[in-house]
């Protein structure tokens, strides 16, 4: 299995980023997956996930309304759309994915992770 995070960067506040991840060593299209984040000295935390068929997606509420995940099983990828970036959204993103049919908000119930892309959002 191997996850593989691209699409970080440095933004300015208000600015946009498309995260994409691209799985291999699996069936893709039977797994959820999911978006967490971690800012140096804190714990990794929730974003986003969506399930295997992609009919369904849940995201923290510090980005509802601003982040869009999505799943395309025919290319293997999971992505993640975010606008209105702010200077809190700074953190190293890693994708994971999840061997539990439902979907899963904490990083322990995750058994793969990216090596993560690292967003900045400063003026």
């Amino acid at each position: 299995v191997q996850l593989v995070e691209s699409g970080g960067g440095l933004v300015q506040p208000g600015g946009s980023l498309r995260l994409a991840c691209v799985a291999t060593g699996f069936t893709f299209s039977s797994y959820t997956m999911g978006w967490f984040r971690q800012a140096p000295g804190k714990e990794r935390e929730f974003v986003a996930a969506i399930s295997w068929g992609g009919g369904t997606t849940n995201y923290a509420d510090s980005v509802k309304g601003r982040f869009t995940i999505s799943k395309d099983n025919a290319k293997n990828t999971v992505n993640l759309q975010m606008n209105n970036l702010k200077p809190e959204d700074t953190a190293v993103y890693y994708c994971g994915r999840t061997s539990s049919a439902y979907m899963r908000y904490r990083p322990r119930e995750y058994d793969y992770w990216g090596q993560g892309t690292q967003v900045t959002v400063s003026s």
